[in-house]
């Protein structure tokens, strides 16, 4: 969603030479960990296992709503910190194994992960690579080939979900396990949104009419062979960038191992072109069916817009789920 803190911009002269990056923490889940609470953890970190012995500078970097972001100068390279004095680490581990899954297919870039915990005076930290971006926007072909072989490589033998739950901007959104996607984005994605619309707003023509839909949305899925591929979660152009040569880099994922049409669902938002999707399409084929569900997916994150945003993005859900109601005369 919209308004997590990404890596910004900044000036070469902010990046001095990075000799090599830290070795990583281990922990039953990846090669990070979450850290025990010190006076001052970040610090404690970048002095030790972050090879550094002294912190030149650190500066802010803006952008977002939800978190506070800095940028750490070390003589050991850069780092890039988010915290939040409000909300537990459970929201920078959900990020941080996120970062660590795509990380690890080895396919598109992504900020590698070094750390997070909780603050001592509260709320949480998150350390990461910090990446220097380029002056331009990512090649949309190369994006598009480069996402379609994370799909292909990330993949789960749990079924969907993730190994945790985690946050679609400041959303929850669980991500327990299933062997069933229609029974999942059924219940975990547009039933959890539906309840929360009909919970914070009392709407309940959209609650009745979208569990209709999640009720008879099964024949949009006939023939289609759907295996758990792990994605970004919430691709939209805010949080794709490219580096400084060029190479495309997506950033703040909200990660669960789903259907791969899903990742599609911020496409309203996300600008990609023609180029992207051929590119896409020539590693992960286009499936039957393939238009006929866009929508679907993309009401995912409208509902999720009208429930954080409100009633500017009722219409737009209304209309998807009237529509599919028609479609299957339901």
């Amino acid at each position: 969603m919209l308004v997590h803190v990404g890596l910004l911009p900044l000036s070469s002269s902010c990046l001095p030479s990075l000799p090599r990056l830290p070795r990583l923490s281990s922990t039953k889940h990846r090669t990070f960990a979450m850290a025990v609470v010190s006076e001052d953890p970040v610090r404690e970190w970048i002095l030790s296992e972050g090879n550094a012995t002294q912190i030149t500078r650190i500066s802010p970097v803006g952008g977002g709503c939800i978190n506070r972001a800095s940028h750490y100068d070390t003589d050991a390279g850069s780092f890039f910190v988010k915290t939040n004095r409000s909300i537990g680490p459970s929201m920078f581990e959900g990020e941080a194994l996120g970062l660590g899954a795509m990380f690890e297919t080895g396919t598109i870039r992504v900020p590698k992960p070094f750390k997070f915990g909780p603050l001592p005076t509260g709320g949480s930290y998150i350390i990461m690579e910090f990446i220097e971006f380029g002056s331009r926007r990512s090649n949309q072909s190369v994006l598009g080939r480069k996402l379609a072989e994370m799909h292909k490589a990330g993949k789960s033998e749990k079924g969907f979900g993730f190994e945790v739950n985690n946050t679609v901007g400041s959303t929850p959104q669980i991500n327990t396990w299933s062997s069933d996607w229609i029974q999942f984005y059924g219940e975990h994605r547009l039933g959890y949104q539906l309840q929360l619309a009909l919970d914070q707003y009392g709407d309940s023509t959209i609650y009745e009419k979208g569990q209709r839909l999640v009720k008879s949305m099964g024949p949009f899925f006939d023939n289609v062979v759907i295996e758990p591929c792990l994605l970004h979660g919430d691709l939209w152009s805010g949080n794709i960038s490219s580096d400084k040569n060029g190479e495309p880099v997506i950033l703040d994922p909200a990660c669960y191992y789903g259907h791969s049409e899903a990742e599609f669902g911020m496409s309203w938002c996300a600008g990609f072109g023609g180029s992207f999707y051929s590119s896409y399409f020539e590693v992960m084929p286009k499936q039957p069916g393939f238009e006929k569900r866009k929508d679907l997916y993309m009401l995912y994150h409208y509902l999720n817009h009208y429930n954080l945003f409100g009633s500017g993005y009722r219409s737009s859900a209304m209309s998807i789920i009237d529509d599919y109601l028609r479609m299957l005369k339901a």
